[in-house]
């Protein structure tokens, strides 16, 4: 059983900066590809990034060039930087592990957090 605990999530100004963090226990790390999906009220769920074990990544349309995922497999943690933000990116993002990537960019996960919410104001 895999435990994922999100943090890092906060109010932000549009243009701003954060940073997540999702910390992995209970499980393989090397086994699952690690991802974050988000979802705005009133929206449908939204996938976000990828990243497998060897660092190939993968994000969606909206956040290219704004985003970047990495992970540091030492300590079991993956993390978002989220740069240039807007009013958009406003939501409660997820972070979720699966060993199939597929699996991970459709949300049909075994593992997910339990949500960390990032507000953007303007």
């Amino acid at each position: 059983q895999v435990q994922l605990v999100e943090s890092g999530g906060g109010l932000v100004q549009a243009g701003g900066s954060l940073r997540l963090s999702c910390a992995a226990s209970g499980g393989t790390f090397s086994s699952y590809v690690m991802g974050w999906f988000r979802q705005a009220p009133g929206k449908a769920r939204e996938f976000v990034s990828l990243i497998k074990w060897s660092g190939e990544s993968l994000y969606g349309d909206s956040v290219k060039g704004r985003f970047t995922i990495s992970r540091d497999n030492a300590k079991n943690t993956v993390f978002l930087q989220m740069n240039s933000l807007k009013l958009e990116d406003a939501a409660v993002y997820y972070c979720e592990a699966d060993p199939s990537a597929y699996r991970v960019v459709t949300g049909i996960v075994d593992y997910w957090g339990q949500g960390t919410q990032v507000t953007v104001s303007s």
